[in-house]
């Protein structure tokens, strides 16, 4: 909602261009964000209560990855739609991903809605960095990369929903997500500028490029694909498509100089953590895609847009 900008006007917000607050107190960085999560639009009914829980977590710590935080802890908001074993299910999957992130529930607030309504599941996480870089400091002579493969959560949502056949580790890719904090926590000194690819690679690099003021070229031959994409989608342009605007994935999207390049290599070595080089930060303003060497048009959707 862009008429929150009138409002919220103190500097830790970053003009709501960010995905979390970075708020000051006595010398200490802390990151705060809240998502919320709503059945039928980020998981499915049918989707078990354990895996609802993780993504709810996943998802915002994820946001805390991209500012490069560790977590401090979690704020739950929970509403009771009427059913005891979901509810008992989804409380005990919360607290197998909060022992997993060493992310501890501090509380949190529980309603009651009418039985059989959508439930919509909101979380507030809270961390804290050394080095807490924006989405908007991109630059141009900086080079963009993003972690891990890109396309699977989507392929995934596919295979769960009955739509696509392919590997398991595609659904597991969707109902999983693994936020990327270590590596959030050690790019995070090297980068000017860093966001998670939670909608899209495309349309968030799009906004990273808006945010920065500047214009991103990607190399869609670099967008980089798993094997289990590959087998169950292929890797020609209308399956990297799908890829680049599906969302879900949760990996980052960061701008380096180049000269950081080296030191990239060895935290992805360190972390046994893929980490693609996908395009470069230039003059002007806007999204562009290359593909051997000739510009390509760009989809006429480029990722989930919420309210669209």
């Amino acid at each position: 909602m862009s008429s929150l900008r009138g409002v919220v006007t103190d500097p830790a917000a970053r003009g709501l261009i960010d995905d979390a607050a970075v708020l000051e107190v006595s010398g200490t960085k802390l990151v705060l964000t809240h998502d919320m999560i709503v059945e039928g639009v980020h998981y499915l009914p049918s989707d078990a209560p354990e895996d609802v829980a993780w993504k709810l977590v996943a998802v915002n710590l994820s946001d805390l990855a991209a500012k490069g935080a560790g977590p401090l802890g979690l704020i739950a908001g929970y509403c009771l739609a009427g059913d005891a074993d979901w509810d008992d299910r989804f409380v005990r999957g919360l607290g197998e991903a909060a022992r997993t992130f060493a992310a501890p529930l501090l509380g949190g607030d529980t309603v009651a809605v009418p039985e059989g309504s959508a439930r919509v599941l909101g979380l507030t996480a809270i961390g804290s960095a050394a080095h807490a870089p924006a989405r908007n400091g991109a630059r141009p002579g900086n080079l963009v990369w993003v972690t891990g493969t890109i396309g699977d959560a989507g392929a995934g949502l596919d295979i769960a929903a009955g739509r696509l056949e392919g590997p398991g580790g595609l659904a597991e890719r969707y109902r999983r997500p693994m936020p990327r904090l270590a590596a959030g926590q050690a790019l995070a000194p090297h980068v000017d500028a860093m966001m998670d690819v939670s909608d899209g690679l495309l349309i968030d690099a799009s906004r990273m490029a808006e945010a920065s003021g500047a214009a991103f070229v990607v190399d869609f031959a670099r967008i980089p694909l798993s094997g289990d994409f590959e087998i169950a989608l292929g890797n020609d342009r209308p399956a990297r498509l799908r890829a680049a605007t599906a969302g879900d994935d949760y990996e980052l999207l960061f701008a380096a100089p180049p000269e950081k390049s080296e030191e990239i290599g060895r935290i992805a070595d360190r972390l046994g953590l893929l980490m693609t080089m996908i395009g470069e930060v230039r003059e002007g303003l806007g999204l562009r895609l290359v593909e051997n060497g000739e510009e390509i048009p760009l989809p006429s959707r480029l990722g989930y847009e919420h309210g669209a």
